[in-house]
């Protein structure tokens, strides 16, 4: 018999305690998101948050990832999809079921976002005191914010608000879309999948991003031009949500609940704030190094976006009256709850 050396024996070992560690799982849930595998949500937080879990729950509970839409369906169809089980868990952007979540929408308003952080944090304690009702169908893992979106533009500098009529502006969410209306651009909707073939070939000229999303979907090498907000908040951020199947979480017995509880809540939004600031700073050195351009929206040129962007934040407290929410105090307490854990 071939002698095989320490090495060989830990990788004999190694195999055989996996095969055991997968025979042993007790539960196997799948994990569905939109974004490549190479991408900073899928490689520093959805694996990293399965394997603590798989880890801690000393293999009973195995769970499978599969990025990029690969159990089939668009980015917009994802929250649905664990409502109804066709995944156990997913993480997806609020903002692509538009009228699902009409309270977290306060927090994707023009000027209310700070860091990815302090949002985050801000934004799942919200969840947990004001959207029981829109969370009924599932599981809420955590809500959390990407820090504070730039504006990435293809051929032409933005400086000002007049640099953006007529541009062709790629809206991340509904009410980015009202408030680039309001300042002249064309807008249009489209999940981040689909930004880079639509600014190569010049459908988009302007995308509205963290540059967290522009190094995966290489943005940076397609437009010359990055504009940023320098205020006491960002310009806008978006909102994302990490769900559960509601069912299949309560059939769990109540240790692995609690292993599943232990990696949610504030904890998790917080953790996650961290990793999006962190990265945003990294990816951000890929525009740099590409020879870009940068513009800085500040002082009074900033106290003019924040002025002309006023009336869409007001336009969102009346919708919300009419739909039966107090809108001045959900837009009171987003605001305090920022300050808050900006302070901490």
């Amino acid at each position: 018999m071939k002698y095989l050396g320490r090495k060989g024996l830990a990788l004999i070992a190694g195999t055989v305690l996996s095969v055991n560690a997968m025979a042993e799982a007790e539960f196997t849930l799948k994990l569905h998101h939109m974004l490549p595998p190479m991408a900073m949500a899928h490689a520093q937080f959805l694996e990293p948050w399965a394997e603590k879990i798989e880890a801690e729950s000393n293999g009973r509970i195995d769970i499978e990832i599969y990025p990029a839409m690969q159990l089939g369906g668009k980015p917009t169809q994802l929250f649905d999809q664990v409502r109804k089980g066709i995944s156990d868990i997913t993480w997806t952007v609020t903002g692509y079921t538009p009228g699902r979540f009409p309270k977290s929408t306060v927090f994707e308003l023009p000027f209310i976002s700070s860091t990815a952080k302090a949002t985050s944090l801000a934004l799942q304690d919200y969840a947990q005191t004001e959207m029981q009702d829109e969370m009924k169908d599932v599981h809420l893992l955590a809500m959390h914010t990407h820090a504070p979106g730039s504006l990435h533009s293809r051929d032409k500098a933005i400086k000002k608000i007049e640099d953006i009529e007529s541009m062709k502006v790629r809206a991340p969410n509904k009410l980015m879309n009202n408030a680039f209306r309001s300042l002249g651009a064309n807008t249009t909707f489209m999940p981040v999948t689909e930004m880079a073939s639509a600014i190569s070939k010049g459908v988009l000229d302007v995308a509205v991003l963290p540059y967290e999303v522009v190094l995966p979907m290489k943005i940076y090498e397609l437009v010359d031009h990055h504009t940023e907000f320098k205020g006491d908040h960002g310009l806008y951020t978006q909102t994302f949500i990490f769900a559960m199947n509601k069912d299949v979480y309560q059939d769990l017995p109540a240790d692995l609940q609690k292993v599943i509880d232990d990696n949610s809540g504030l904890a998790l939004a917080g953790h996650l704030g961290t990793l999006w600031d962190n990265y945003e700073v990294a990816a951000r050195d890929y525009a740099v190094k590409e020879g870009n351009s940068f513009d800085y929206i500040e002082g009074a040129e900033y106290d003019r976006w924040k002025e002309k962007l006023e009336p869409v934040t007001e336009q969102w407290v009346e919708d919300m009256n009419d739909d039966d929410y107090d809108g001045q105090r959900l837009l009171d307490k987003a605001r305090d709850l920022v300050k808050k854990y900006e302070e901490m």
